[in-house]
């Protein structure tokens, strides 16, 4: 059996929510293994943010970047230490040439094509990196990159907080850029604020698809079972609440399918449509991008460690 360090029942508490010693029980029972301690708590109801993608944990910034035209786009995440750093106007400056070059590069290009990039002057984006960490006295890191660039799209921006989250979306439509700005940017502000993980049902992975039915499906087990033997549920009844809550889960982590959150009376795609309709030119939601700052990576804190160590001991 694998052993079970205070750093892994701090992981779990800070990505579920739930309590110390009933993530230090999961990761016992699952021998350590962290995906699967998640759907142990989330099977038995004591995970509080069993949607939480990641942890807002490294400082940074978002950059966006797009053509004339609207037909192109790019966002770039570059992180720092620290937010004093992220704040700098030299960093920004540079996260800013970022956007633009990588939204010259060629579609389908990653990190490395990026870093190897010309930055000007003779030097790669990669030589000005290692200068500014030399020069600023942190390090920084080009984490992601994105380039969107399909037919017929239009694409859209929105940043949070001075970049501390940046969303692209692509709306499919014979509309100018500027004719449907108003829709794109109310439409990214959703995406920004309710972390939607596909565009629609369509786009929703098989993979993801099953291994949510085998957690709805473990939640309503346990919960039939401990109800009194003679008020447990049949298992027709126990299907159709397992299909339920699935078909409710699958709404809430589609772009599309989510309340409208500036109308709570509509959905994203019914406020599109109706924009569309407006206008006289057809508009659809097919493409998204978000990056949040550090989602993901993990910030030290010390003193939360001591506490975890002390309620181990």
């Amino acid at each position: 059996m694998a052993a079970v360090t205070t750093a892994m029942v701090k992981e779990l508490r800070e990505t579920t929510g739930a309590g110390m010693m009933d993530c230090k029980k999961a990761l016992v029972e699952t021998d350590g293994d962290m995906a699967k301690a998640i759907d142990y708590l989330r099977e038995k109801g004591l995970s509080k943010a069993a949607k939480k993608s990641g942890r807002i944990a490294a400082e940074g910034l978002v950059r966006l970047a797009f053509s004339e035209d609207g037909t192109k786009a790019a966002a770039v995440e570059v992180n720092s230490e620290s937010d004093f750093v992220a704040k700098n106007p030299e960093f920004i400056e540079f996260v800013d040439t970022l956007a633009a070059i990588t939204l010259a590069l060629p579609d389908g290009s990653c990190e490395n094509c990026l870093k190897n990039a010309d930055f000007g002057n003779g030097e790669t984006v990669q030589d000005v990196l290692i200068n500014k960490i030399a020069t600023i006295g942190e390090n920084m890191n080009i984490r992601r990159i994105a380039k969107c660039h399909t037919e017929g799209v239009k694409y859209i921006g929105y940043l949070h907080q001075g970049g501390r989250i940046g969303v692209i979306v692509g709306l499919q439509t014979e509309a100018s850029a500027e004719e449907v700005t108003v829709v794109g940017k109310d439409v990214a502000m959703q995406i920004c604020s309710m972390r939607p993980q596909f565009v629609d049902q369509n786009g929703i992975d098989e993979e993801y698809l099953a291994h949510e039915k085998e957690v709805i499906l473990a939640q309503a087990i346990n919960e039939n079972n401990e109800l009194p033997e003679n008020k447990r549920k049949p298992q027709a009844i126990v299907e159709k609440m397992i299909q339920g809550r699935l078909n409710k889960q699958l709404k809430e982590v589609c772009l599309v399918d989510q309340v409208f959150v500036k109308n709570s009376e509509q959905t994203v795609k019914q406020y599109v449509d109706s924009v569309a309709k407006e206008l006289g030119k057809s508009i659809k939601v097919v493409e998204m991008v978000r990056f949040e700052v550090g989602e993901g990576l993990e910030k030290r804190q010390e003193n939360f460690a001591e506490e975890v160590a002390k309620q181990m001991a």
